[in-house]
């Protein structure tokens, strides 16, 4: 089987096309019926990746090219999921580049081929989108050779091949002036350049664990690659961790085989081949699950640890239980739990009193997803502002994570987003042109001094600037930083929200309610205009007189509120402030409610 067998892995920057390249190689590949309906993005299959167009899991698939059978697999491109790629490129045998036409290489295009290289792969890279107006093809081949070079590539991962393409439109082809008709370019030079497993199928069975997650009728299903050897169903085997301690034994209840986007039992597995097992409760990622006489564990990556945290606790506002089913702090509970036993990059700890739970990632999108998550399945919680988890180094000098930032924007917003990035504690370390009246500038900051500053950064560039983070390393604490200018509008009273209220308060400053929304005293419904805290009344309505003079009544004419996504509101609040999340409502509210209880708290 492994004569006719190629594994590889397509990694790229956020949004520079890898899930539909995927798709239009599924298509061609003959995996359809002519008249089939067939979703876009197939490989994207949650619905938070299909509605925000990003993969948050790896996801394998398998597709046949005439007489071999080519193991795909798709990876996330956002820095908060980088993770799961790092451990998914120990099933391959190679990878493929992709790299945006206009774009060019990205933070995450340094990271994942950082990571490539360094495995001893030989990537093929792909200009992908070269159909865009803007695109510039040439340039982005020089600044990828500069990249490999820059990452100490040696002389075989130097010579790689390039191939053009629209994955939009599934063409590939090995010079701009080809013939553009399908994908078998890149297919054949697949089979051509990656190679065969190199593996030993008379060895004893073991295989690395690289993905984890639950099926509704398998129960958890462990998938990685079969490094050696071959396994049969109801084989008794043994999953031994990475400190080669055995933390479980049991059997191979199933076995099963990707093909397209579906899994399909198969009696045995062999060496070479992506599997999915089930029949496991306690192993995990990195992991290797083998036959009794294996007690080395196989070489794997360890998982990095979380850079951020949020606390989730019960919610407990006046609005509680109104629209969620799950509003314990035992449901919660379980549910986290069940999170971070399928989820590896995230971390959970909870208070003394189990009523407090302490949720570690990499960063506010990967927390966000999560919460998200969790409110769609019918949970009401509240959550906390994120903050950076810091550590000490062997002197015991407190350090905190550093991200390295990479903006593009129009020349006439550089300024100001340098000026912004400075007071931030940031660094520049690089300026430069990027054509097209547009400047690449990349700083070196503090995580936390970059929590909510994606609004504002938004805003100073009238929403034309690009702005993407990467974990950088850890350096010394970088000192106080200044938070949100402004302080905020505070409702005194529970009720619901009026129009002429609301009206007259928006001299004040911004609104985040609707007249008609229910609100309660200590949640927050605006942002205020100056630096301090205000409580106001936004139930008040204008008193009647059975007088009436034609000029007396002005016609109340409302400015639409702010509206925030549930990472922005996250980043938006302060140490004293949470967010209420319930299935149909996000609310912005104090810790404590009552004004008394928020003032002894300031002073304590």
């Amino acid at each position: 089987m492994s004569q006719a067998l190629r594994n590889i892995a397509i990694i790229a920057h956020v949004d520079h096309g890898k899930t539909t390249l995927i798709d239009s190689v599924m298509k061609q590949s003959g995996m359809f019926r002519s008249n089939q309906q067939v979703e876009e993005r197939l490989m994207d299959s949650g619905d938070l990746e299909k509605e925000r167009g990003i993969t948050i899991l790896a996801k394998p698939t398998s597709v046949m090219w005439g007489e071999t059978r080519v193991n795909i697999i798709d990876t996330p491109g956002h820095a908060d999921f980088g993770g799961e790629v790092e451990r998914v490129l120990g099933m391959a045998d190679g990878v493929i580049l992709l790299t945006d036409a206009a774009e060019g290489p990205m933070p995450q295009t340094k990271f994942v081929l950082g990571k490539a290289l360094k495995q001893g792969l030989r990537p093929i890279v792909i200009i992908n989108k070269v159909d865009r107006p803007d695109g510039r093809p040439e340039e982005v081949v020089d600044e990828v050779f500069d990249l490999f070079v820059a990452l100490d590539a040696n002389e075989d991962q130097l010579d790689f091949p390039i191939l053009y393409a629209s994955g939009r439109d599934g063409w590939c082809a090995a010079s701009l002036d080809d013939p553009r008709e399908n994908l078998a370019p890149l297919m054949d030079l697949v089979i051509r350049h990656v190679p065969t497993p190199q593996v030993d199928k008379d060895a004893p069975f073991a295989m690395l664990s690289t993905l984890l997650d639950s099926d509704l009728y398998l129960g958890r299903c462990l998938t990685g690659r079969v490094v050696q050897g071959t396994a049969r169903v109801n084989e008794p085997v043994h999953a031994v961790n990475l400190e080669g301690k055995v933390v479980e034994a049991g059997r191979l209840t199933k076995l099963l085989r990707f093909e397209g986007t579906e899994r399909v039992p198969v009696d045995s597995v062999e060496a070479g081949d992506i599997v999915c097992i089930a029949g496991l409760a306690v192993a995990s990622v990195s992991d290797t699950i083998a036959s009794k006489e294996v007690t080395e564990p196989l070489k794997s990556t360890p998982i990095d640890p979380p850079t951020m945290s949020v606390t989730i606790t019960v919610n407990d506002s006046p609005l509680a239980g109104r629209e969620g089913a799950k509003v314990t702090s035992t449901l919660i509970r379980e549910r986290l739990l069940a999170e971070a036993e399928v989820n590896v990059a995230i971390t959970f700890a909870e208070s003394d009193g189990k009523d407090a739970f302490e949720i570690g990632g990499r960063g506010e999108l990967q927390l966000g997803v999560l919460i998200e998550t969790m409110r769609r399945e019918g949970f009401e919680m509240t959550v906390s502002r994120p903050r950076v988890l810091s550590r000490k180094d062997e002197n015991g000098t407190l350090q905190e994570p550093i991200e390295e930032v990479t903006i593009d924007v129009d020349e006439e917003f550089a300024s100001t987003v340098i000026d912004a990035l400075n007071r931030r504690k940031g660094e520049m370390v690089d300026m430069r042109s990027a054509g097209a009246g547009k400047t690449r500038i990349m700083f070196h900051a503090p995580s936390r001094a970059l929590i909510g500053y994606q609004s504002r950064f938004l805003t100073s560039t009238r929403g034309t600037g690009v702005m993407n983070r990467l974990f950088h390393s850890y350096a010394d604490h970088k000192g106080a930083i200044q938070g949100r200018h402004n302080g905020v509008l505070v409702s005194n009273d529970d009720g619901t929200a009026v129009a002429y209220a609301l009206f007259n308060l928006q001299e004040r400053g911004v609104m985040f309610v609707n007249p008609q929304d229910a609100v309660y005293q200590g949640m927050v419904i605006g942002e205020n205009s100056r630096e301090n805290d205000l409580d106001v009344n936004v139930l008040k309505g204008k008193k009647l007189t059975n007088v009436r003079a034609s000029g007396t009544d002005d016609a109340v004419v409302l400015t639409p509120p702010r509206r925030m996504s549930l990472e922005e509101m996250m980043a938006y609040i302060n140490d004293d402030e949470l967010l209420e999340v319930t299935p149909e409502s996000l609310r912005l509210r104090k810790r404590y409610l009552i004004p008394h209880e928020r003032k002894r708290a300031a002073r304590g």
